[in-house]
């Protein structure tokens, strides 16, 4: 009896030890986290949805990284914050970093890798409107959101089509994109996502479509990146390696298992509505980044657009705008 209780006596002890050296080996890795900040470029949505796959299932942790996903309110303020080297991360659009780096004053913000490869931006319209290709446009009144980008775009497509800017008519409609649309007050709009706005009107019992910008004469260009400023890329290249690391990691994680992926976007939004998220979610799998290695041509071939457009005054290097950081 005394054996068995000196033995039970010993284990017992050997647990608390061994929950004490867990607790403190708990407490060094947490004190070995690289704490970052990364700023979203809208409020939290599908969009994002890797980025709280790594987050809710520790990914970010496993590459030493106590990530921060933080929204501020307004879609131009992450570039500008990064560029200003107030935070270190920021998801951004392929066309606003060749924009800050062809402005007079440069705005010092580098692609580091990728989210959505694809464009989600769409021209949308009821069906009832008749529309089927860019050269229904005649005689249409077309809202856009984002000037002067969206006016550029359209414009492009327009004039691939035949048309001149004085066969349709441009409103601003602000942010307000789906109401004048529902109520005639215009019969197309160049801004909506394809994953998001497209089904907020199915949802409304609306029946729409789009065109996407890609296939009628816009270059095929990267919707969302992952964004970091010069300096900050010079001084700390090994965390901006780990970040996207993780990234990727998460988003073959969503592609592979998308129904917890989709789960663990919830379980870190849980005020999201979830009828419509879980929609988008669907319209957004196949574009979610299949890699990490960016395309110099991608990038030269929408700078040279955006320069014979007029939509930046000087030509800007590709190899400027973005780093394959995986590669390094």
């Amino acid at each position: 009896m005394k054996t068995a209780i000196c033995l039970m006596f010993l284990i017992g002890c050997g647990i608390l030890l061994t929950g004490h050296i867990d607790s403190n080996a708990d407490s060094h890795q947490k004190a070995e986290m690289e704490k970052v900040t990364l700023l979203l470029d809208w409020s939290p949505n599908v969009d994002h949805a890797p980025l709280y796959v790594a987050e809710e299932n520790n990914i970010f942790a496993k590459h030493g990284l106590e990530v921060e996903l933080l929204w501020g309110g307004d879609p131009d303020a992450p570039l500008k914050l990064v560029a200003a080297g107030k935070y270190p991360f920021a998801v951004s659009y392929q066309q606003s970093v060749t924009i800050a780096r062809a402005s007079e004053e440069v705005l010092p913000v580098k692609s580091i890798g990728l989210l959505v490869e694809h464009p989600l931006n769409t021209i949308s319209f009821l069906k009832k409107s008749g529309i089927k290709t860019p050269a229904d446009f005649k005689g249409k009144k077309i809202g856009y959101t984002v000037a002067p980008l969206d006016v550029l775009l359209f414009n492009a497509i327009a004039a691939n089509a035949g048309l001149s800017e004085d066969d349709y008519e441009l409103i601003n409609v602000g942010t307000n994109i789906l109401a004048p649309l529902l109520s005639g007050q215009i019969d197309a709009v160049i801004g909506p996502f394809r994953n998001y706005e497209i089904n907020m009107l199915k949802l409304e019992g609306a029946e729409a479509s789009y065109l996407a910008l890609e296939k009628h004469g816009i270059p095929d260009y990267y919707e969302l990146v992952i964004i970091t400023n010069d300096a900050y890329l010079e001084k700390h290249p090994k965390t901006a390696k780990k970040l996207m690391t993780a990234i990727q990691e998460a988003i073959q994680f969503t592609k592979k298992k998308p129904d917890d992926a989709l789960q663990l976007f919830f379980k870190a939004n849980p005020d999201a509505r979830k009828d419509l998220e879980e929609l988008a979610f669907r319209d957004t799998l196949d574009v979610f980044a299949t890699t990490q290695v960016q395309s110099e041509e991608k990038w030269d071939a929408f700078a040279k657009f955006a320069y014979e457009k007029g939509l930046v005054s000087k030509t800007v290097k590709a190899t400027d705008c973005f780093i394959n950081i995986l590669e390094k």
